[in-house]
């Protein structure tokens, strides 16, 4: 699997996300579930989450919604659907909501089985990338880890997906809302000797297998 981690939005390394999906047939899953407490507000949720789309079909990519909550106690469903993918894309929003939506859909069971695909791009950005650490402490910081919008699951899970082996923190020293508190999450990592990389706005890390 190859992982496309961008701060925000596409970011800067689009010509190399190109390159991967050349020889596929370009299916992107859109999965905007970490923005589900948000989606009432309309007027603001459908034009974001349309401009994600749309950079990607600039790309000349195939893109569909992925919405987990379609797969919740439907494991089986939510792997036939991955595997017709070539791609996932994952948005930004509240980290710990999208972890609570990988869970209920068993998407952090079928993760590990598309790890083996060398041809399969996991791209996102922020909540859709932190949510690949080993941890998710010192994302309490930025996001609420008390929200809960999924009917009968009060649970917090603190553990990532560990598809990396730091804390990924995005908008460092950037022009974003969050960047101020990004700056306490990178002194609560350095307190408590949590693995982190910074990433500003603009910048892309790329693993490629």
């Amino acid at each position: 699997m190859k992982l496309y981690l961008s701060s925000y939005k596409l970011g800067s390394e689009t010509e190399t996300l190109k390159k991967w999906l050349a020889s596929t047939q370009k299916r992107v899953g859109y999965i905007s579930n970490a923005l589900d407490l948000y989606e009432n507000d309309a007027e603001w949720f459908i034009p974001f989450t349309q401009e994600d789309k749309a950079e990607l079909e600039n790309l000349d990519l195939k893109v569909e919604n992925l919405d987990l909550r379609n797969y919740f106690g439907k494991k089986e469903e939510l792997r036939t659907k991955l595997n017709k993918l070539d791609m996932l894309w994952v948005s930004g929003g509240n980290t710990f909501i999208l972890r609570q939506a990988m869970r209920l859909s068993g998407f952090d069971e079928l993760i590990e089985e598309l790890k083996s695909r060398s041809d399969f791009v996991y791209g996102g950005y922020s909540a859709g990338c932190c949510v690949l650490s080993p941890s998710l402490k010192g994302l309490q910081i930025v996001d609420d880890p008390s929200k809960h919008p999924y009917q009968d699951f009060k649970e917090v899970i603190w553990e990532g997906l560990g598809l990396i082996d730091y804390a990924f923190l995005p908008h460092y020293d950037s022009d974003h809302s969050e960047s101020e508190d990004i700056n306490k999450e990178v002194a609560y990592c350095t307190q408590n000797k949590i693995r982190f990389k910074t990433v500003r706005d603009g910048e892309v890390i790329l693993i490629d297998g």
